[in-house]
């Protein structure tokens, strides 16, 4: 029975595990948004949000504990400058996990992991060339 065992192994050992879910959540915050197993995303989601959490508190120790996390000081510092003042009202629920497709190799079902409320990039409409009148008898 499994009762009040929490997380995911994830077929790895505890040091390999906290190695991938940092590795992720530096991800996360760097390009805001990841490609992912499914089970990885949810795995990870938790520590996302926690550490989004810590960037809103703000004080000495939130940082801290967030830099022990990521131990990455310029992703530390968009966490707490860029993405806590995103998240200022908002109370939970940082993260979104979409699943999309099935991995080629394996089949492993594969989800795309985002921020929500994510600036998203539009791209310029593209300019339609103007096709120029063909020169009738004229030869080169």
């Amino acid at each position: 029975m499994r009762h009040r065992v929490s997380g995911r192994k994830l077929r790895r050992t505890s040091s390999h595990r906290l190695a991938l879910l940092r590795n992720l959540v530096r991800a996360l915050i760097l390009y805001e948004r990841i490609e992912t197993t499914v089970a990885k995303a949810k795995e990870a989601r938790h520590y996302a949000e926690r550490m989004i959490t810590f960037g809103k508190m703000g004080d000495v120790a939130s940082r801290r504990r967030a830099f022990k996390f990521l131990e990455d000081k310029s992703i530390t510092k968009k966490l707490f400058d860029t993405l806590a003042g995103r998240y200022k009202t908002r109370l939970g629920g940082y993260t979104r996990i979409i699943k999309f497709r099935r991995r080629a190799g394996d089949g492993a079902p594969l989800a795309l992991m985002e921020l929500v409320d994510r600036p998203i990039k539009k791209k310029p409409p593209a300019k339609k060339k103007k096709k120029e009148p063909a020169q009738s008898g004229e030869r080169t």
